[in-house]
């Protein structure tokens, strides 16, 4: 079939590729990530709710202690995963977590030390989402080789994309009936399921093992990519990579200056804990489902018809107005319509586009350049932006509208960015491809970016 098949066709083709003793693998990763999303998503609401408890203004300080505790755990996690078979220690890091979750609903339910325990799990939820989807994908480069990951990936992400609507479906529906606390031991459940599909995929990669096939070139548990200071090293030699890292920190702080808004918002509108972590989860569901509707009919097509330069931009030229409009307006019904409209626009189209960006650079400049940028960089933007909210409203006067008018230009520059990046992606493709002799003349779409 050519490329204008519908979506069902493209739909009963997926599944016509995978191979028979390839079913149970696929079904139990798909399962696996399912839980995994869901699980996460199930959390996610009751982090914010705890955000609020611990109080709106000690935010920036739990920014920054998410920071530093991340720091402290990527490499503690690179030194395990270094050293030992993913497939063995994965199930004895989720047992960790769940063990974690069941700590936590006690010192809930018994409110013991309230104050430390709701800003110690806001951390923990924050660091715990940096590993979530990371350990997943190493997990299913060690099962599958080259070719089995371009014919099952698809199939398998959609695990997640329906553990993603799921998890805030299920935390809304039963916020208000269970209570939030209740909702650790539904997660904890969900983690448990995945340390079962863990078991599965494990024993059918045995099986395999067993029967004689060939084992993937990519099985070998060795730690991908360099450190922190190599991604530092390469960053400083590189106007590209300088530019990627303005550009993840602009995203940050923005992403962050609405998050605080959203917390003040909602605590001065919603009173009871119940409502706001059903409130959480209800927007959760919402930029999820629109999410899904964007990867499906608006990502390839606003990247085929306008270029790299529409999906760099597309998030920045939405946020102008969208702060503007929190700038005059600075109303919760305001803030819930730009906010899950910009957030559902970066998970399908943004955060893409800026993978892409990757794509004209060396497999170790790659994997280096982006360890530094999606661990320092990241959680060291939500931090110092935290401390900036922070100092505009306390200290520079500014209310919620004074630091939406103070976003909207960042916002514009943060576009700004985004089109010399498509362009100077441009030119280190073409450059890579002339060096391999396989330079070939620009698409329309090349032009545009």
């Amino acid at each position: 079939m050519g490329p204008d098949k519908s979506n069902v066709d493209r739909l009963v083709s997926r599944f016509a590729l995978i191979q028979p003793g390839e079913w149970p693998a696929v079904v139990w990763s798909f399962a696996y990530f399912f839980c995994l999303l869901c699980g996460y998503y199930v959390l996610r609401p009751v982090r914010d709710e705890m955000g609020i408890q611990a109080g709106v203004g000690n935010l920036p300080w739990l920014f920054t202690a998410t920071f530093l505790a991340m720091l402290a755990a990527v490499p503690l996690f690179g030194w395990v995963s270094s050293r030992y078979p993913r497939r063995r220690f994965l199930p004895y890091v989720y047992l960790f977590f769940v063990a974690n979750l069941a700590a936590f609903y006690l010192l809930f339910r018994e409110r013991i030390a309230l104050e430390i325990t709701t800003k110690a799990f806001f951390v923990w939820v924050s660091v715990f989402n940096l590993f979530v989807v990371s350990v997943f994908w190493s997990f299913m480069a060690d099962l599958y080789d080259t070719g089995q990951a371009r014919r099952l990936y698809g199939l398998i992400a959609a695990g997640g994309s329906l553990g993603a609507i799921c998890g805030p479906a299920l935390a809304t529906a039963l916020a208000l009936r269970l209570g939030p606390v209740n909702l650790l031991l539904v997660s904890g459940g969900l983690l448990l399921a995945a340390v079962f599909c863990i078991e599965r995929l494990t024993r059918w990669s045995a099986s395999r093992s067993n029967a004689g096939e060939p084992a993937s070139a990519r099985q070998t548990d060795a730690l991908v990519g360099g450190g922190i200071l190599d991604g530092i090293r390469l960053v400083a030699r590189s106007r590209y990579l300088l530019a990627i890292c303005l550009f993840v920190a602009l995203y940050s702080m923005l992403s962050t200056f609405l998050y605080f808004q959203q917390q003040q918002l909602v605590k001065a509108a919603i009173a009871a804990s119940e409502q706001r972590t059903a409130l959480f989860a209800m927007l959760d569901l919402v930029v999820n489902l629109m999410t899904l509707a964007l990867q499906l009919f608006a990502f390839a097509p606003l990247l085929r018809w306008f270029g790299l330069a529409a999906g760099l931009v597309a998030v920045p030229l939405l946020s102008v107005p969208g702060f503007i409009a929190m700038g005059l307006v600075p109303a919760l019904a305001v803030l819930i319509v730009f906010g899950t409209t910009r957030r559902a626009a970066e998970f399908a189209i943004g955060k893409p586009a800026r993978e892409t960006l990757f794509n004209a650079l060396e497999p170790g400049e790659k994997y280096k350049a982006k360890n530094f940028m999606d661990t320092a960089v990241y959680r060291a933007g939500d931090m110092a932006s935290g401390w900036i909210f922070t100092w505009l409203q306390q200290y520079a006067g500014l209310a919620l509208a004074g630091v939406s008018f103070v976003a909207a230009p960042l916002a514009v520059l943060w576009a700004w960015i985004g089109l010399w990046l498509a362009r100077r992606h441009r030119m280190l493709t073409a450059q890579h491809a002339e060096l391999d002799g396989t330079r070939t003349a620009p698409t329309p779409q090349e032009k545009i970016a």
